[in-house]
């Protein structure tokens, strides 16, 4: 299957968002992906505006919106268009009060294939988003967890969203659910404070784990980051985002990667018969102890 990443370089003014802007952008960057073949597109975490997690203010909750809603039904209209599977990340307003960092899965026929609510959290500085996300549900009404994969008809999607990607938990539960590829839309980078060495250090690391997710569940990787240095909207340092996109497969092969500083569209095959040939050689799901495993649903083991 063809699929493509989309890193983009975020419009902003001295004013503020353009969200009309990035959406288009976006939009047109998913165009050049589908002429180049692609059959699946990833965008990064919230491709239409700044990121605006940098300060803590309310006014920022009126960039939220319903799902399905405006953005949603435009990126379907687009999936239909191109005959495509598109997944965005959108800031969700969910009711008043309640508003959430989700995932959209549009499937070739413009329809909402499914959604997913980020179900990490984090709150540091420069990433305040406590104070904006509520996480997503642990189990919904019907009796399905949060952490299932998306049916398309490109397969199942375990989409899970960036501080997501720190989680072995996380992947683990889209594999058992039958995830076929994992999906993480990202918005990370350095504090430019921090020196080259350490900087390395932490872009090491982010790649690092999240290869290793692909190995430890036989899956390939596909995780799209924004790019480019966004300043705070308050004074603040601002943040470089240090792009890196990638593609990994079931033995954390590196398949493509971005660079730190460009906007791009990358493109990639993925051969995903591979899977299932991986998890012959190295059974992991078959000699995992879960009769052993109790003390993983508590937070920490005194």
């Amino acid at each position: 299957m063809r699929i493509a990443l989309v890193q983009q370089n975020i419009v902003q003014h001295s004013n503020g968002n353009d969200l009309e802007a990035n959406l288009n952008r976006s939009l047109d960057l998913v165009r050049q992906a589908a002429a180049e073949g692609a059959e699946l597109v990833l965008l990064q975490e919230l491709h239409r505006s700044l990121y605006f997690c940098q300060t803590e203010d309310t006014s920022v909750f009126d960039l939220a919106e319903p799902i399905p809603g405006p953005s949603s039904e435009r990126l379907g209209a687009l999936a239909r268009e191109l005959n495509i599977v598109i997944v965005g990340s959108l800031f969700e307003k969910r009711a008043a009060g309640l508003y959430h960092n989700t995932a959209v899965v549009l499937e070739r026929d413009g329809t909402l294939a499914g959604i997913y609510r980020k179900m990490h959290i984090p709150d540091d500085p420069g990433f305040y988003e406590k104070f904006y996300f509520t996480p997503g549900d642990a189990t919904f009404n019907d009796g399905h967890s949060g952490f299932t994969p998306i049916q398309t008809s490109v397969g199942k999607l375990g989409v899970l969203v960036c501080w997501d990607q720190w989680y072995p938990e996380a992947a683990r539960l889209m594999a058992l659910a039958g995830a076929e590829l994992l999906l993480y839309p990202t918005a990370i980078g350095w504090d430019r404070n921090d020196d080259d060495a350490e900087q390395q250090r932490q872009l090491d690391a982010w790649i690092t784990v999240q290869r290793a997710h692909g190995v430890a569940n036989g899956l390939p990787v596909l995780v799209a980051n924004r790019t480019g240095f966004e300043t705070s909207p308050h004074g603040g340092d601002g943040i470089q985002f240090w792009g890196n996109s990638f593609v990994c497969g079931p033995q954390g092969e590196f398949l493509a990667r971005a660079g730190s500083d460009e906007e791009t569209v990358l493109v990639v095959d993925v051969d995903t018969r591979r899977s299932e040939a991986v998890r012959r050689i190295w059974p992991y799901l078959r000699d995992r102890r879960v009769d052993a495993y109790g003390d993983l649903s508590k937070r920490y083991r005194d």
